[in-house]
């Protein structure tokens, strides 16, 4: 059975919450044109020679539509996937079962060979996680999950990434054209963020370069399917470079496949309960 360390369970909570083309139509002005008229005089005559005017097309300047995502909107969210873990060094396959409740709870839980090896909820101001093979109970805030994980991380961004929603919205992201793509272009601070949005508008691609460290994150959105008149995306890989306290660069590879998918209007139970002897600590 693989094991779960320390340092893997938080990032693999981490995966999945670190980790769209329409716009308003640009009408297009008007060409205008210049003439320009030559007048030589020849030197044998006296005569003038008038050249033809030359049309001189002065190009206008297109703006680039605005652009939005088409988020999923949902009450509550039922899942289970298949994750694929791979470093360098091993490989290692896990089932996640998540719950979520828009906007107030996000539930996983993570099993090995039909056994549970973790349990973690996630609120609107924390994170706890409880190994049960391990006998272990992590308790944190969002600013301590961000500095283990190297990436800025709060419960809006975590929703948003599970579900492929854009993390970041913002009135002033550059946008940029490329084929039948959009890229949105951010600035959060330190952190740098293209946002590619589909002809479906839904983020399909999500690049983040943390400046001062070096650190990015690529997220890829495959496989979307409709639920419930919503675009959901069914596979995902997420492609960590993070540098570890050596300064050198870590690569980890994390493949996504749900294979089930559901959005609810009626409640769910999120289970998560820690023995009281880890809570008295």
């Amino acid at each position: 059975m693989p094991h779960l360390s320390h340092g893997k369970n938080i990032l693999l909570v981490f995966l999945f919450i670190l980790f769209q083309s329409c716009g308003k139509k640009v009408g297009t002005p008007s060409v205008e044109t210049v003439a320009v008229i030559d007048t030589i005089i020849a030197m044998d005559t006296t005569t003038l020679i008038e050249i033809k005017p030359a049309v001189v097309e002065v190009q206008p300047v297109v703006e680039e539509p605005k652009v939005h995502t088409e988020d999923l909107n949902f009450n509550y969210l039922k899942a289970k996937s298949k994750v694929l873990w791979k470093t360098n060094s091993n490989s290692d396959t896990y089932t996640v079962d998540i719950r979520m409740k828009k906007d107030s709870l996000i539930w996983m839980n993570i099993s090995v060979s039909m056994i549970t090896g973790a349990t973690g909820i996630f609120s609107k101001d924390r994170v706890q996680f409880f190994h049960k093979i391990n006998n272990e109970y992590f308790n944190l805030t969002y600013d301590s999950l961000s500095t283990k994980m190297g990436f800025k991380i709060n419960y809006e961004i975590l929703q948003s990434l599970i579900v492929g929603n854009q993390p970041f919205k913002k009135k002033n992201s550059r946008v940029i054209r490329e084929n039948e793509n959009y890229i949105l272009k951010q600035d959060e601070g330190r952190i740098q963020i293209d946002n590619y949005v589909g002809p479906n508008r839904k983020l399909k691609k999500l690049l983040v370069n943390d400046g001062p460290t070096e650190n990015k994150l690529t997220l890829d959105y495959e496989d979307f399917a409709t639920i419930n008149q919503f675009l959901f995306p069914f596979s995902s890989q997420i492609t960590l470079d993070v540098k570890d306290k050596d300064n050198k660069v870590v690569k980890t590879l994390i493949s996504i496949k749900y294979s089930k998918v559901e959005l609810l209007e009626s409640p769910l139970e999120f289970p998560f309960k820690v023995p009281a002897k880890y809570l008295n600590k």
